[in-house]
């Protein structure tokens, strides 16, 4: 029996994609809706897409049920197909970069606490690297905490330890809003 798929002069190639990567494709903008929805309303609401879209993605917000979310995540996927999904994608790349820029700043300030904390010269070093901060606060800040850390566990406060990050994450910050 001929196969119904091949055609009669033999050539059985098929030009379009695969059922399985219509299907990966899909499952990527729904993805790809699911980090959309996801954007403060703020950032939804500028972006150069459809009304229709961004009424979806209101209500997928305001849906409870866990089948009406997924159906109504599916309807985005729908809507995301017809659109151009390029500005959807440049805004939760926006935003995941941010995020992660967050994350590294206070990895940083961890790391300058901890520093700071074991030894005298990272000071020396802190106030190379930025110049204007408060050099007696941050001192008596590094004091109360270093007392505070040779307290037993069980009678510490954190306080000062909380305090010295708080100043060198505010510092941190300005500085690298400064550098921009």
């Amino acid at each position: 029996m001929p196969d119904p798929v091949a055609s009669e002069d033999g050539d059985d190639d098929f030009d379009g994609p695969s059922k399985t990567q219509l299907k990966k494709d899909m499952h990527e903008l729904q993805a790809l809706g699911e980090a959309f929805a996801a954007l403060p309303e703020s950032r939804i609401v500028g972006l150069p897409i459809s009304e229709t879209l961004i009424g979806a993605v209101m209500e997928y917000r305001r849906t409870r049920s866990h089948e009406g979310r997924r159906r109504q995540m599916q309807y985005i996927g729908k809507l995301m197909r017809r659109d151009d999904v390029g500005p959807i994608r440049e805004a939760v790349t926006a935003m995941q970069l941010g995020q992660a820029k967050d994350s590294l700043a206070l990895h940083e300030a961890e790391r300058w606490r901890a520093e700071l904390i074991a030894s005298d010269d990272a000071l020396t070093t802190w106030m190379q690297k930025h110049p204007g901060g408060d050099v007696q606060q941050l001192r008596s800040l590094i004091r109360a905490a270093r007392k505070d850390a040779a307290v037993a566990p069980e009678q510490r406060s954190g306080r000062a330890y909380r305090e010295l990050f708080q100043f060198i994450k505010a510092l941190t910050l300005a500085d690298d809003n400064d550098g921009e």
